[in-house]
């Protein structure tokens, strides 16, 4: 669902997976098996969704996001996705703003994921707009 999964996206060397469930408490009987996989479950965002990590934490090369099918996070991750794998000017634009981002947050993920956030949403707004 992240950048790697949009062809010729600037990206981290980390493969994020969105798996869509039907609600939270549910999905928690999987958590032996991702376990098993060597998938780490780390509390971020909990409201939301299951967050784990592979290998561990402080290097990571892939995040599994568990998160309910009917919930806008679910949503909007796709459409987010499917806005840039359809316009590759926006793609360059994301990618401009992710490398300024990282320029300036070296060691702070939550800054650069917040740095993010306004270009996203105006992305789903216009994505929503009938044309």
């Amino acid at each position: 669902m992240g950048s790697t999964s949009v062809l010729g996206l600037d990206a981290k060397p980390i493969i994020d997976i969105l798996v869509g469930v039907n609600d939270l408490d549910s999905s928690r009987s999987c958590f032996p098996a991702l376990a098993a996989l060597s998938y780490q479950y780390a509390p971020y965002r909990a409201e939301q969704m299951h967050w784990f990590c592979k290998p561990c934490p402080l290097r990571r090369t892939h995040h599994l996001h568990l998160v309910p099918v009917g919930c806008a996070r679910y949503r909007d991750e796709l459409a987010f996705r499917d806005y840039l794998r359809a316009s590759p000017g926006e793609a360059v634009r994301y990618a401009e703003l992710k490398r300024g981002l990282a320029e300036r947050f070296p060691n702070d993920r939550e800054a650069y994921t917040q740095g993010k956030e306004a270009f996203i949403h105006a992305r789903l707004q216009d994505a929503s707009t009938p044309r």
